[in-house]
């Protein structure tokens, strides 16, 4: 068997990586020829890895899969990082992590304080929930940070996955924690705002804005019933019940009737089989609503722990609590997240990078919309 030809990129200008005079020997003379002239080579010359190309390349006998070459996967995230300050300002540091491919999907979050925004985008992206908290790739809020009703997450936070997909994770809306720390730390606000509060309500709108923009899937986080929700965290076992489902359907369906978003037809709970005999027409129309029950939900029995003689009772059989497990349930969101379509979000087709500077430029238009402006005037 012929020896392979693996074309590597040199390092440095006129020379060429160790080992490579014994294939240069090998290729053709035109080839050779065009080299010392200078001439670009007809294909493309990738960064690869070699895979024993060592000592396998001097055998007659090698394995033709043992010298195969592989691109470089591309550096992983081990947390996230600012996109947004909480100066609301832009930070270039994400330009780092991004690709010129164009096979990426976008998911943002919104949601008031306290409602696990941090924690959902974790386990969506790269954790698992028997991991502990506080290695999470998204910061969650801590038991000091709880217990002052402080808030955990400051402007716009930024984390991509091995599988090209953008997690965007936000400071709360209509947070009060934030509006009582420009209160009482007398933080000077921008010249264009008088009022605290008038500055916070702005933000919420601008962070809302910039995500409707450059994502495909934002997620409505909320962790109770009354306002509008696409995904209901720390749901009780009654919200569970088909009966209360479908009111929760009509109700999303009649508040979003007149909105041009895409609320429904993407996202199904009774695809899952959460509801194994529930009929598909059961609901009339079904909306991107699914519920995640409370994280710790497992740890709870809903049976007696201990028999009259002390040991266990139904210790091989698990309490009945009403949905599936917490695990069960995150993994199937997981999986219809992403498995979203990952349409155009301009009138061209953006690579990674060109979606970060396409964002940036949205950020400062959002930031600067006379629009927003006058409804910020309008509040003064």
């Amino acid at each position: 068997m012929e020896k392979p030809i693996v074309l590597m990129k040199s390092r440095e200008e006129g020379k060429g990586p160790a080992g490579a005079s014994e294939g240069a020997a090998q290729l053709p003379t035109a080839a050779a020829k065009g080299e010392k002239e200078g001439q670009r080579p007809t294909q493309p010359v990738y960064q690869i890895q070699n895979r024993g190309m060592g000592s396998a390349a001097s055998s007659s006998t090698m394995d033709p899969v043992v010298g195969q070459a592989k691109l470089l996967a591309p550096e992983k995230m081990k947390h996230s990082i600012k996109l947004v300050d909480d100066q609301m300002n832009w930070c270039d540091s994400a330009i780092e992590y991004l690709l010129d491919q164009t096979d990426v999907l976008v998911v943002g979050v919104l949601g008031l304080q306290g409602t696990g925004k941090s924690m959902l985008m974790s386990l969506l992206s790269a954790n698992q929930p028997e991991e502990d908290q506080r290695a999470y790739v998204f910061r969650t809020q801590s038991q000091e940070i709880k217990e002052r009703g402080g808030n955990q997450t400051s402007g716009i936070d930024f984390f991509i996955t091995q599988e090209r997909i953008i997690f965007l994770d936000t400071q709360p809306i209509l947070s009060p924690s934030i509006l009582d720390h420009l209160i009482n730390n007398d933080r000077k606000l921008p010249p264009e705002y008088n009022l605290p509060h008038t500055y916070v309500e702005m933000q919420s709108l601008q962070i809302a804005a910039f995500l409707f923009t450059v994502c495909h899937v934002v997620i409505v986080v909320q962790d109770w019933f009354t306002d509008l929700i696409f995904l209901q965290n720390k749901a009780k076992r009654e919200n569970f019940c088909p009966r209360n489902l479908k009111q929760m359907h009509v109700v999303i369906d009649k508040i979003m009737m007149h909105s041009h978003l895409k609320y429904k037809g993407t996202l199904s709970m009774l695809e899952c089989n959460i509801f194994p005999g529930l009929p598909y027409d059961y609901l009339d129309t079904e909306v991107n609503l699914f519920l995640l029950p409370f994280a710790d939900s497992d740890a709870d029995d809903t049976f007696p722990r201990a028999a009259p003689g002390g040991g266990p009772l139904f210790s091989l059989l698990p309490g009945y609590k009403g949905h599936p497990s917490f695990q069960s349930l995150m993994a199937k969101l997981r999986s219809q997240i992403m498995s979203m379509a990952r349409p155009q979000l301009s009138h061209t087709i953006l690579t990674e990078k060109n979606w970060f500077h396409y964002a940036a430029r949205i950020w400062d238009g959002v930031k600067k919309s006379s629009a927003l402006s006058e409804y910020s005037r309008l509040l003064a």
